[in-house]
């Protein structure tokens, strides 16, 4: 196997991480302190990403895109993860994928102001009642004519409190399965302001200043049969075809951080002092580094491979399952040995390394539980068996 990068991706890594460093980390202290983005901060960043050409990076070129392939695009979330999450995920934007769906005026009306960074989304499916189960999900499209009526409650949605429109799925059907019946699931555009459709503040979390999650509410909610994404009752299809990659995104910010983790274990490691020598030289701190540098690479290589079998056309739900279980895991197993190398100085804010604890616990969470990645896993390996 190659492993080399062409001279585009090294590129592609040092423009990143030039305005990661730049740009985005003298912000960090203030997202920490305050708990929110200020908008002109935001707005100020996503011009200069814009003008940097970062921004959208993961949309193709014809439509104003970044246009790289998948492992570019990874190579490039990776740095930029290096990050606090509400500069990188907010200010260096990448829309969902989910809205490449998007067809006839929904192109203009959506995608392409999206990519422009003229508007942005968020995602809507989980519920209070409703974590992994969407299926069970309680929120209603009632058809009405050439309209649907939509009535639920949705919580935990990301960056819902600056996005200019909603990619909601909401329950519009039932089907008979052999396992009884289940919610077939459509995916609606619906827009900020839409009458019946409120967002509140939702929950002070651990992980993450700065980038919020809110509660959205929608009380007889109609938007149009235009709205649709995809096809009615066919939500889900459209989910499994476009955001299966965002696993692989969690799984390279997890990589970017983890990196800069292990860079600040490792020189503080070279350079504190006790008992005469510095206590890198302990084998105590010495294994600790090493066993996380193995980590990281492992972690590295399966994410690496899973986005080049995109490109090929060849990647699985278990590659993408195995990328985003082990690099979660292993940013929490880095931050946590980082901190330990540091001792009580690796638990103030001047250094970010409590930040990185904090923030590695929702890894294991969003974009699919690490116990959902191993029934993923799991089930890959049983299938062909019967079992």
């Amino acid at each position: 196997m190659n492993f080399s990068l062409t001279e585009e991706q090294r590129l592609i890594i040092q423009t990143a991480n030039a305005f990661v460093v730049r740009e985005l980390y003298p912000h960090e202290a203030e997202i920490e302190t305050t708990g929110r983005l200020r908008p002109e901060l935001r707005d100020e960043l996503r011009r200069k990403a814009i003008e940097a050409g970062l921004y959208a990076a993961n949309m193709p070129a014809e439509i104003g895109g970044g246009g790289l392939d998948t492992l570019s695009w990874i190579l490039f979330e990776k740095e930029i993860g290096r990050a606090n999450y509400a500069l990188h995920w907010t200010c260096v934007a990448r829309p969902s994928n989910i809205l490449l769906a998007c067809t006839g005026d929904q192109r203009e009306r959506y995608l392409l102001p999206a990519v422009r960074g003229e508007k942005s989304d968020c995602l809507a499916m989980s519920e209070p009642d409703v974590g992994s189960d969407l299926r069970s999900m309680k929120t209603r499209a009632r058809r009405d004519g050439d309209d649907f009526v939509i009535t639920g409650t949705k919580h935990f949605i990301s960056h819902a409190d600056e996005a200019d429109f909603v990619v909601l799925f909401a329950a519009s059907g039932e089907e008979q399965t052999p396992r009884g019946s289940r919610a077939l699931i459509t995916a609606f555009l619906i827009d900020r302001g839409t009458p019946g459709f409120t967002i509140d503040e939702g929950y002070q979390s651990v992980s993450h200043r700065g980038y919020q999650n809110c509660i959205l509410r929608f009380d007889e909610c109609r938007v149009s049969k235009s709205q649709v994404l995809g096809e009615v009752h066919h939500g889900f299809d459209i989910a499994n075809q476009w955001l299966g990659a965002t696993r692989l995104q969690v799984a390279a910010t997890c990589l970017g951080r983890a990196e800069r983790a292990l860079e600040l274990a490792t020189r503080w490691a070279a350079e504190r002092r006790q008992f005469g020598q510095v206590i890198g030289k302990f084998q105590g701190v010495a294994f600790k580094l090493a066993d996380m540098a193995m980590e990281l690479k492992a972690a590295e290589l399966l994410t690496l491979e899973a986005a080049w079998k995109v490109d090929q056309g060849t990647v699985t739900d278990a590659d993408m399952a195995m990328a985003k279980l082990k690099a979660t895991e292993m940013l929490a197993f880095v931050a946590d040995e980082a901190i330990q190398i540091h001792g009580g100085m690796g638990l103030m804010a001047d250094l970010p390394l409590e930040r990185i604890w904090r923030d590695a616990r929702v890894e294991r969470i969003w974009e699919g539980t690490s116990e959902i990645q191993r029934h993923i896993i799991s089930r890959a390996l049983l299938r062909p068996l019967g079992a």
